[in-house]
């Protein structure tokens, strides 16, 4: 099991930048491919990106793509989401989940732990 708790949201103008952490707890965080989700109010929760347990593989909405960057370090227990670029449509509530498979997912239902979020608001 891994608890995540996500940290690092707050206000931006657009063209700015914003990090966001995720912290996880757990011996064996290392095994689980991790994603940031985004839900805007109103919306569905929509894939942001994930990394694989490694961090030798990487996806990205193409919505993000180029402005955002993924990381992730198994030695603090942590990933990481670079956000650059913004735009007011990046605003949104931005979880941190964990995947306990080894296969690629974009799907919020194949991710089995998530965080409690953290909000991202992007002026014009």
């Amino acid at each position: 099991q891994v608890q995540l708790v996500e940290s690092g949201g707050g206000l931006a103008q657009a063209g700015g930048s914003l990090r966001l952490s995720c912290a996880a707890s757990g011996r064996t965080f290392s095994r689980y491919l991790m994603g940031w989700f985004r839900q805007a109010p109103g919306k569905e929760r929509e894939f942001v990106a994930a990394i694989t347990s490694n961090g030798g593989s990487i996806r990205y909405a193409d919505s993000v793509k180029g402005r955002f960057t993924i990381s992730r370090d198994n030695a603090k227990n942590a990933i990481l989401l670079q956000m650059n670029s913004l735009k007011p449509e990046d605003t949104a509530l931005y979880y941190c989940a964990a995947r306990d498979a080894l296969t690629w997912s974009t799907l919020k239902e194949n991710y089995k732990y998530w965080g409690q979020g953290t909000q991202v608001t992007v002026s014009s």
